[in-house]
């Protein structure tokens, strides 16, 4: 593999995938290490992965806004959509950008995870204290604010959710 060959690479894997910078540059150093090298010199698999975003064909804010906003949509709360961000090669300027979004949106995340798995207001019938700890679990491990799962775990079913939305006034 040389130069050449390492570019075609990052070029249909970029098409191909919505990626990170950080991403594409561990995907070309494992086809350097499964293929071998027989370019010139050492290969920058990170400048090539900057000159892709520098093209446009990478974007890591909007990447990050994606990711952020369809887990969010599933359910899952900030810690899980920061690790996801963190795992995908996300740097901090791009992380922080994407958090007051993921806050805004903490309250109807949790909801939805809530609606999905029985929790609370969405639970056909009252829980025993053992299972509003099972559910407390289930709303931490999916990454939600402990205050947050607990007022939702605690709620009576068919109780109204939308009190704990609470409007951002500009």
């Amino acid at each position: 593999m040389n130069a050449t060959d390492l570019e075609r690479f990052a070029l249909r894997y970029v098409e191909r995938y919505a990626t990170t910078r950080g991403r594409l540059s561990d995907y070309l150093k494992r086809k350097i290490r499964e293929r071998g090298w027989s370019g010139e010199g050492t290969p920058d698999t990170i400048g090539l992965a900057q000159r892709m975003s520098d093209l446009g064909y990478v974007d890591d804010r909007l990447f990050a806004e994606s990711k952020a906003s369809a887990m969010g949509r599933r359910g899952l709360g900030a810690r899980r959509i920061d690790e996801a961000l963190r795992q995908a090669g996300i740097d901090e300027g791009d992380a922080s950008a994407v958090a007051p979004a993921v806050r805004a949106n903490a309250a109807a995340s949790a909801i939805a995870f809530a609606r999905r798995k029985r929790i609370g207001p969405y639970a056909r019938e009252a829980v025993e204290r053992a299972g509003q700890e099972k559910h407390l679990a289930a709303m931490l491990r999916a990454g939600h604010a402990l205050d947050l799962s607990r007022r939702i775990v605690r709620m009576a079913p068919g109780e109204d959710v939308e009190a704990l939305i609470v409007p951002e006034w500009d």
